[in-house]
């Protein structure tokens, strides 16, 4: 095939299908001298041509009939840019003809020579697989030496262009699968005939002045993010700022915060109200790669700002933790994604594939069978040796992670690691943590979330926070004395004397997993900001209504553990074990009267009653709350960690801070009264959202007492994936549904709930808990834990019901006789048939629908059919 210049023919044997031919240049008009006339043969020849533009300034080519242009913005970000440009060559489809802009303008916008070869290494492959011929410009000269040896690796022809006097060359630097004597050598470029440079002399002359630096390595690279981090601390090292060089120093101290932290409108408020170039600077000599840290992360370290601007040095240092985290950039995620033929798959299962939990396992595998290059490994190491074996927790920390409106409350993995044994045991550890948190972005929920969000082609990156776990050695274990979810609004007032807008904590003994997750038989002490020693339980609930496991990370074992809790009570000597548990004695709940604590473990209860009352432990977190809020301008959402001081004051980890989305409506909902009985199907009195729902056409009904009798505990997990199933068959989707089951959903015990995830409700638009005590079913008030922030966001209303309340209304016979669907939509689901029912409540009630109304003022709801 020709490329409109037959002397370049001849240097490179004609172009063939399947050529991705990258010109390095010194400017864009050598690369133009190229690519018009490549242009205007394909057009000649009656190929499609497809001019892809998305560099400021003049184009490459010019505008004429026949050239299909493609304005595209990379200002996206790369994983849209990428996407956009993937489903672009895969519409077109074979033997296109492309001219896409300098590539180097990518990185002007995307910050990192990294992100640049990415993309080049996902896109020329693509293009080859469709024949295509595609023409790219590279800036030459003005890249890091690895950046471009990808490209030089994956590209057909790599040809570089340069000027030497007033002469042109063309030196063929790459021409894959052809090869001829002169192919190789600089051409002159002058008329019809390019004559290779054979001369010695002459060819020193040409090569010299072409490359005046031949073994340049990366610090040769335009990418704004070395050059804007080398240039800042180049000012912080010298003694005395020059006149006049404020202005630049804060426009780069924005460019950076702005290539770490990402462009958020509301969150940039935050970020530059207290984060200084000293604190960018500090997070920059902790980054591994390059990239943004992500939203978990920059939560922290905006949190932990805002609050020692607030509160002062000295103060700040007596109240929180010192911190010393790394970070994973999100370039390292791209790159893991490309170097290991991952990013493809992502992109189809993110962007049309709703996948299962079966096939995520196999996606797992894939991402485990990855590596990385030999860099990221040395820091990798480097990292481990700081911390040493001190227990470490690699956490999720995704761009759109805990983001105003988005929370991705536990969608993403985090790993904790015990990091026990020698170093390269510590190491393989690492790597397989930091692999699953990158295999998490495709978990069902995650994606199921991002679509449901409308995040489906937002640019989604990956990067890790990489925190030292709060806590210290007792026997074989380590953990934190106490750690939790604290919100600086109380949507769980369960007494009228609590003020919501005062904050609540959800407290627990041990690792805070057990206060974000729902565990079976289990409960955080929830306490009202404004009136800490006011509980919703009392007697001997008290003790029934508490935690009974902890979440800790054994060091014998080298792996995180759940154990009773009363195994570590009981042996008396934990430190301020008084502050921390109750004794039940003769029905009766009492507080130890001094620090010596003897009775048996399975008498001692975790109530934290001395903690509150007699601490600064709440009027700390209090205060916390109270300057975040102020700070990001709406309700907050963070977990911490704590430990007892000796004379009473508590010292705080603050672990994460994001925007808290408030469920439901606050105003009134009106309930009709005096409603026939037989219209009524069931009412509720202790909710937390209301609002109100009309048109419901479906119901899925699981009879809690037909539930707890089946035995099979491999049955009993599988309801939940047939909900799933349920949730997204295309006849439930057309109107809103009601979902009803026993105990807990989203219970880690199938026992005492159906286990599903968000993927597997995201549909309903109300959620039931039954409450039936002779199954062993009891809703629990769920205020905090990732599962109920998923209703929150998709604003699905939550009900209690306990149908054997004598003051509670449950039409069970309606629920009993109403015919059962489920086979119909699921034939292949008979064996579930006793247990699981979907009611279609017009085709049972002749036409009627269903209706619920939850008043958040009186906190009463009923479902009645209209």
């Amino acid at each position: 095939m020709k490329s409109g210049l037959p002397p370049l023919d001849r240097v490179i044997q004609s172009l063939r299908l399947g050529d991705n031919v990258v010109w390095q240049v010194d400017r864009l008009a050598d690369y133009r001298y190229f690519a018009e006339p490549f242009v205007a043969q394909a057009l000649r020849d009656g190929r499609p041509c497809v001019y892809v533009r998305f560099a400021p300034g003049e184009p490459s080519v010019p505008d004429q009939a026949g050239l299909t242009v493609l304005p595209l913005d990379p200002a996206s970000g790369f994983d849209a840019f990428s996407s956009q440009v993937q489903r672009l060559i895969e519409e077109r489809g074979r033997e296109v003809f492309y001219v896409f802009d300098n590539l180097s303008a990518l990185v002007a916008e995307w910050a990192t020579d990294v992100l640049l070869a990415n993309f080049f290494q996902i896109t020329c492959p693509a293009l080859f697989r469709l024949e295509a011929v595609a023409y790219f410009a590279l800036t030459r000269g003005r890249h890091g030496y690895a950046a471009v040896a990808r490209i030089r690796d994956t590209t057909q022809l790599l040809l570089d262009v340069y000027h030497v006097g007033d002469a042109r060359y063309l030196h063929p630097l790459k021409v894959w699968d052809r090869y001829s004597p002169q192919m190789f050598l600089p051409h002159r470029v002058e008329g019809e005939t390019w004559s290779p440079v054979f001369q010695s002399g002459e060819a020193a002359q040409v090569s010299s002045a072409a490359r005046r630096d031949p073994l340049q390595d990366a610090d040769t690279s335009i990418a704004p993010w070395q050059s804007v981090y080398q240039r800042l601390l180049n000012y912080r090292r010298m003694e005395q700022v020059p006149p006049g060089m404020e202005a630049e120093i804060g426009a780069l101290r924005h460019e950076l915060t702005r290539m770490m932290f990402g462009t958020h409108p509301q969150f940039d408020r935050v970020v530059d109200g207290c984060l200084g170039a000293e604190d960018l600077l500090a997070v920059r000599s902790r980054l591994i790669g390059s990239g943004r840290i992500g939203g978990k992360a920059a939560g922290v370290l905006a949190a932990r700002c805002a609050l020692r601007k607030a509160m002062g040095e000295a103060e700040f240092d007596r109240v929180f933790e010192s911190q010393d985290s790394f970070y994973i950039g999100s370039d390292v995620f791209f790159t893991f994604l490309v170097n290991n033929d991952l990013f493809r798959l992502r992109l189809h299962l993110s962007r049309s594939y709703q996948i299962t939990h079966e096939e995520f396992e196999e996606v797992e595998g894939r991402f485990l069978a990855g590596s990385f290059p030999p860099e990221i490994l040395k820091q990798f190491r480097a990292v481990l040796d700081y911390f040493g074996q001190a227990p470490i927790i690699v956490r999720s920390s995704s761009l759109l992670e805990d983001s105003f409106g988005n929370a991705f409350a536990g969608k993403y993995r985090s790993e904790f690691l015990a990091n026990q044994g020698n170093p390269e045991e510590r190491l393989e550890a690492f790597l397989r943590a930091v692999k699953l948190v990158y295999a998490s972005t495709l978990n069902p929920d995650a994606i199921t979330y991002r679509r449901r969000r409308g995040l489906g082609e937002n640019d989604e990156q990956m990067a890790i926070l990489v925190m030292r776990v709060s806590g210290v050695p007792y026997g074989p274990y380590f953990f934190p004395s106490l750690a939790g979810v604290a919100f600086s609004r109380n949507l769980y007032a369960w007494n009228d004397r609590i003020d919501p807008r005062k904050g609540l904590i959800r407290l627990v003994f041990g690792l805070g997993t057990h206060a974000v997750d729902r565990a079976a038989g289990d409960y955080p002490r929830m306490i009202a900001v404004s009136h800490p020693e006011l509980r919703p339980e009392v007697g001997e609930k008290v003790a029934k209504y508490s935690q009974r496991q902890m979440d800790l990370l054994d060091l014998v074992e080298n792996r995180f553990a759940t154990v009773p809790a009363a195994e570590l009570l009981g042996r008396g000597d934990y430190p301020g074990l008084d502050h921390l548990v109750s004794v039940l004695e003769d029905g009766q709940i009492y507080d130890p009267v001094s620090n010596l604590v003897t009775a048996p473990g399975h008498r001692l209860f975790l109530t934290f009653n001395k903690l509150v009352a007699r601490t600064d432990f709440v009027a700390a977190l209090g205060k916390m709350l109270a300057v975040l809020e102020e700070a990001y301008g709406e309700p907050v959402d963070t977990e911490f960690t704590a430990r007892l001081e000796p004379g009473g004051r508590v010292k705080i980890d603050l672990l994460q801070c994001r925007p808290l989305r408030l469920p439901g409506l606050s105003g009134p909902v009106p309930i009709p009264p005096d409603l026939p009985g037989e219209r009524v199907l069931f009412r509720a009195s202790r909710f937390i959202s209301g609002g109100e729902v009309t048109g419901i056409r479906h119901i899925l009904y699981i009879d809690p007492r037909r539930y707890a009798a089946v035995g099979d505990l491999a049955l009993k997990r599988s309801i939940g994936r047939l909900v799933g199933r349920i949730n997204r068959h295309p006849e439930l989707t057309d109107s809103p549904v009601l979902m009803m089951g026993p105990g807990r959903w989203g219970s880690n015990t199938v026992d005492l709930g159906v286990n599903v995830g968000y993927a597997d409700i995201d549909q309903a638009a109300v959620l039931v808990e039954l409450a039936r005590e002779e199954a062993g079913h009891v809703p629990e008030v769920s205020y905090g834990t990732h599962f109920f922030q998923d209703l929150v966001e998709q604003e699905i209303i939550y009900l209690p019901v306990y149908p054997d309340d004598p003051e509670a209304s449950f039409n069970g016979a309606f629920f009993d006789a109403s015919p059962n669907a489920l086979t119909r939509l699921l034939p292949e689901a008979r064996e579930f048939e006793a247990v699981v029912k979907v009611i279609d409540v017009a085709a049972t009630t002749g036409g009627a629908l269903a209706r619920v109304a939850a008043d958040p003022e009186t906190r009463r709801a009923v479902c009645y059919l209209e």
